[in-house]
């Protein structure tokens, strides 16, 4: 499907299959053991899970059956920063196989969400990013109180530079899912503290950079887009690993008329 939104001159936008469809597509699929997401809101993306879910969101606003088919799911009304202070995910001891991640817009908090993330993921496990990959200046903006009218990514496209740079052995897909994209981070290190222990740098260095500083170049040098549809016809191979086979599926089981 072509690009809906228009494109500002300059900017090479994803223009692959709708990432909603994508993911719904992935959890189609056999289920994996624990799915983690942030920035979940309507519950459109997490409805389609078969897997043991976690959903974290300041504000939902789900008015349809969400939890169909999964064996479990976690909800909590709050920021991600308060849900990893918890210890919820230390505490039942769950070791995240896939997450996704769309929460707050502006690049600290994503940075913040992805360190959290991986410190609770398995090591061959994976984490999408979504709004990484920008198709105008405009949507990019850190103001929050003048965004744009249609679509906001805020400034977390700096989130791949940042990585290339401070975790240069971490594998990084990104996928040309329309809108923004989608990227897949995979060879996790739980235990690598390199991205805590330069937080604060890292914003302090970051903070005031804008995409048009950066560079449309520089920042399309980073990566080359993945064909995300031809992904999902090749059935999610980097997925394979993680996936239960369907006789470890917990499925809900009619008991009483």
């Amino acid at each position: 499907m072509a690009q809906t939104l228009p494109v500002e001159s300059g900017f090479r936008p994803a223009a692959g299959m709708i990432y909603a469809r994508y993911l719904k597509s992935l959890h189609q699929g056999a289920p994996f053991d624990w799915y983690l997401e942030i920035g979940c809101r309507k519950g459109n993306t997490f409805a389609g899970s078969r897997s043991k879910t976690i959903a974290v969101d300041p504000y939902f606003q789900v008015d349809q059956n969400v939890i169909t088919q999964k064996p479990a799911l976690h909800v909590f009304q709050q920021t991600s920063d308060d849900f990893f202070a918890s210890g919820f995910l230390k505490a039942i001891k769950a070791k995240l196989s896939f997450s996704f991640l769309d929460g707050m817009h502006l690049f600290e908090f994503l940075l913040r969400d992805i360190i959290n993330t991986e410190a609770h993921s398995r090591a061959d496990g994976i984490i999408a990013l979504h709004d990484c990959i920008p198709f105008d200046h405009a949507m990019t903006t850190r103001d929050l109180d003048n965004l744009p009218s249609r679509a906001w990514t805020g400034d977390v496209w700096k989130i791949l530079p940042i990585l290339r740079q401070y975790r240069p052995k971490m594998q990084i897909d990104v996928l040309d899912c329309q809108p923004s994209g989608l990227v897949l981070l995979s060879g996790l290190k739980p235990s690598d503290k390199s991205l805590s222990k330069a937080y604060d740098q890292i914003v302090a260095d970051w903070a005031d950079v804008t995409l048009q500083d950066y560079g449309l170049d520089r920042f399309y040098d980073q990566f080359e887009f993945v064909d995300a549809r031809a992904d999902r016809i090749g059935g999610f191979q980097r997925f394979s690993h993680l996936r239960l086979d369907e006789t470890e599926a917990t499925r809900p089981e009619y008991i009483t008329p």
